[in-house]
């Protein structure tokens, strides 16, 4: 047997390679970063990212100092030194290198500040924290604000200024491909701006612990070319449209029959709640349920049935008590609200 072999065979047959070839899809699951700021598509996340290649290697070399020096004077000199040497050190390397170091990390990070808050932005929207999910609404170009929860697009290039918010406690709104992270607070208006430098579809996710449904509270972003974005939100502000099928009909007298619209909006029909998402366009969404399941027939029969099984804290009471039949025609009426 090689010797490459018996040594593959004796980490195997040890407890502790057991160990680690069981924790090993653990370890390869970290590298997929769907939320990594080191990916950056966005001005803000490549700043961001500058930053942290810039203070890593600084810290390293501080680290290495500070030990090198605490080896020098325990292992190689562990004598007594001069009362002269030893307040120069103190001096030099406890007050002068650290105060100069955290001043020029102040002055570079002001710096990257004024660069990533921008001055003039090519489009507004509101953002606000609910508990879980996300109250998003463009300012379009006639001045009208357009919901469109849980979803944030933007154009390519162009910068956007967010207006953030929350109800009852408090969220952090975090695009991490795009830009930093900013706290939502209740009663309190702050502002963000987001400027993406490459299309795609990227992940933004609570990140402030707000209570029992925090980890599934997240948004898909979706970067699109400036003529496509336009065009979507055009439609987005546009009322639902009539049900094309006799089960969406049926679904849309259930909609309503059932109570929904105490809750939910459809705009261009009865149903104009406030309490949860507008729906109006549900069907065009990427995702239902902040960012739980990707939207499908299945996943809103899943959904309405139970969503407190889906999504544990979710505040929309279940539809269980309804039939099969009656779930799907529901589900056939979301999907048709494009």
């Amino acid at each position: 047997m090689q010797s490459g072999e018996g040594t593959s065979l004796r980490i195997v047959h040890h407890p502790r390679g057991r160990r680690l070839i069981v924790l090993m899809p653990l370890w390869l699951a970290g590298c997929d970063g769907p939320q990594s700021w080191l990916a950056p598509a966005g001005r803000g996340a490549d700043t961001v990212a500058g930053l942290f290649w810039v203070v890593v290697p600084a810290a390293a070399v501080i680290w290495t100092v500070v030990i090198g020096l605490a080896v020098y004077a325990g292992a190689i000199t562990p004598r007594p030194h001069s009362e002269k040497g030893a307040s120069r050190l103190i001096l030099w390397g406890g007050i002068v290198a650290p105060t100069a170091t955290i001043f020029a990390l102040m002055v570079v990070s002001l710096f990257l500040l004024r660069d990533v808050t921008g001055n003039s932005a090519d489009l507004t929207l509101n953002a606000r924290g609910e508990q879980w999910w996300w109250r998003l609404a463009y300012e379009d170009p006639q001045g009208r604000l357009v919901p469109v929860p849980n979803e944030l697009r933007l154009p390519v290039g162009h910068e956007a200024e967010i207006l953030l918010t929350a109800n009852r406690v408090i969220h952090s709104f975090w695009a991490p491909t795009l830009g930093g992270k900013i706290d939502m607070i209740p009663g309190r208006e702050n502002r963000m701006t987001l400027t993406p430098t490459t299309p795609g579809v990227y992940r933004g996710q609570c990140a402030e612990f707000c209570g029992e449904a925090h980890a599934q509270m997240a948004f898909p972003v979706v970067v699109m070319q400036p003529d496509a974005f336009d065009d979507w939100l055009a439609g987005q502000a546009q009322p639902a449209r009539a049900p094309a099928t006799e089960a969406a009909r049926r679904g849309a007298e259930l909609f309503l029959s059932e109570g929904c619209g105490a809750c939910h909006t459809v705009r261009g029909t009865p149903a104009s709640g406030e309490v949860g998402p507008d729906l109006t366009h549900v069907g065009s969404r990427l995702t239902i349920g902040a960012g739980v399941l990707e939207t499908s027939r299945e996943a809103l029969i899943d959904w309405i049935a139970a969503p407190e099984v889906v999504k544990p804290g979710a505040r929309m009471p279940g539809y269980a008590m309804l039939s099969e039949a009656e779930l799907g025609y529901l589900a056939d009426y979301l999907m048709g609200l494009e």
